[in-house]
């Protein structure tokens, strides 16, 4: 079977304005590499603004990834633009579909909708695509008899280690290795995803699945030999949304990579690290770890139920350093409560840290669809949200990147705000360089 797998281009986060590219659409290489190893032809396509009216009629069965909330109106207009056997099976996915499954069914009069882990269920749609009896499939949800039907969620899998790795070959050299891309040097380097999940209830961020999946120590070396051996790599990136979690699955991949001679990065909580493991991660080539550091001020910490403090913060900086490790900040400003000594608190940790902390980025409060802070606006006093009367159907106001958008408080109280980020904004710039 032909099958056509669409991803939306995004840009990296930190460096939005210089068009610069995110890492590899893993939900849909992942897809892609299970339905190649069950015997399907796969092709994955971009989807880009002026870039929506792609010819699919060749393919048997086309699947939309709805990455996030922000594209979700572009791939609403390739749905609508691309040339689609009428027979095909149309299949959606991804984070907003995770969310708002229902919605995303309707929307894009799909045949299916998959809710959750999807590597078992794509296959399962495949094998069904003819009669379209979808009713013994998990984790799915689809129309019959005029009602929307939907199965039983799919129980994650046991051993992510048993996936294919991911169908990297679909897509051009330029899209998997990057410079200027690991902790500002120029290392030629790729992506990887070495768990899935966090178990963390921040209140700002959108994470669909609480348990965490960990690859182990083989897996990863297997992956990073590969990348080596084909792309020629010097180091790597972890996207994961929180890599360091189990310190005894860290501490094994760790030891399985050493002897790669490999430099790379990864994204932490500041509660979840030890000297110990740092430097177990230093003697095995890592070289930043980016904290999610968030605010200074423990008030809006609490708020935002990341369950640290200034304390922790500051010690799990220092301790990176000590283990010769950049340690990176990211920076929310504008969470509900957000005023001039909020910010001044933030500036005034950074400045204490300012001798060990290597880079910072800093991004605005946008109430993401899929947060706690989003499913409840009315609690913490934020408009313009699909669930609130006035929607205007604009979802890609939900991007983060430079989002000037007034989410919450009266006009004095986002005045406040606005002048609070820019005395931010100039403080950090002016210690670590433009924000991007």
């Amino acid at each position: 079977m032909k099958v056509a797998l669409l991803y939306p281009e995004v840009y990296d986060m930190a460096r939005y304005r210089q068009e610069r590219k995110e890492f590899p659409p893993f939900g849909v290489l992942y897809l892609a590499a299970v339905a190649e190893e069950a015997g399907h032809q796969v092709a994955i396509h971009r989807v880009a603004p002026g870039h929506t009216a792609l010819n699919l009629a060749s393919f048997d069965a086309v699947g939309f990834s709805l990455a996030s909330s922000a594209t979700y109106g572009l791939m609403l207009q390739a749905r609508r633009d691309a040339t689609i056997n009428p027979d095909a099976l149309v299949m959606v996915g991804g984070v907003h579909a995770n969310f708002y499954p229902a919605e995303s069914l309707k929307d894009f009069t799909a045949d299916v909708v998959a809710d959750g882990e999807s590597e078992d269920t794509i296959l399962e749609l495949l094998d069904r695509a003819d009669d379209r009896d979808f009713s013994t499939v998990a984790g799915v949800l689809f129309e019959r008899d005029g009602q929307i039907v939907r199965n039983v969620p799919r129980p994650l899998m046991r051993d992510i280690d048993t996936l294919p790795l991911p169908a990297r070959h679909l897509l051009p050299v330029d899209d998997i290795v990057l410079r200027d891309r690991l902790a500002g040097t120029n290392t030629r380097m790729a992506h990887v995803m070495f768990s899935r999940g966090c178990p963390f209830p921040c209140s700002f961020c959108a994470v669909a699945q609480r348990r965490m999946q960990y690859r182990g120590g083989v897996s990863a070396r297997t992956e990073l030999t590969h990348l080596i051996d084909t792309y020629g790599i010097e180091g790597f990136a972890i996207v994961d949304d929180n890599f360091i979690v189990n310190k005894d699955k860290v501490t094994d991949i760790c030891h399985h990579i050493t002897d790669l001679g490999l430099r790379w990065s990864a994204l932490s909580r500041v509660d979840t690290v030890d000297q110990p493991l740092l430097n177990t991660m230093a003697a095995s080539g890592c070289i930043e770890i980016k904290y999610g550091m968030e605010s200074g001020s423990e008030r809006l910490l609490k708020a935002m139920r990341k369950n640290t403090t200034q304390a922790k913060i500051r010690a799990a900086v220092e301790m990176t350093a000590k283990a010769g490790i950049q340690a990176k900040v990211f920076i929310i400003h504008g969470f509900p409560g957000e005023n001039t000594e909020t910010t001044r608190e933030t500036i005034g940790l950074l400045r204490e840290l300012r001798p060990t902390l290597g880079r910072v980025s800093l991004f605005r409060f946008v109430p993401l669809p899929g947060t706690e802070v989003y499913a409840n606006a009315l609690l913490h006093g934020i408009h313009g949200t699909h669930q609130q009367p006035g929607w205007d159907g604009d979802w890609t106001k939900f991007h983060i990147h430079h989002n000037e958008r007034h989410w919450w408080g009266d006009a004095d109280a986002w005045a406040e705000t606005e002048r609070s980020y820019a005395e931010l904004r100039a403080f950090v710039e002016g210690e670590w360089g433009p924000q991007g």
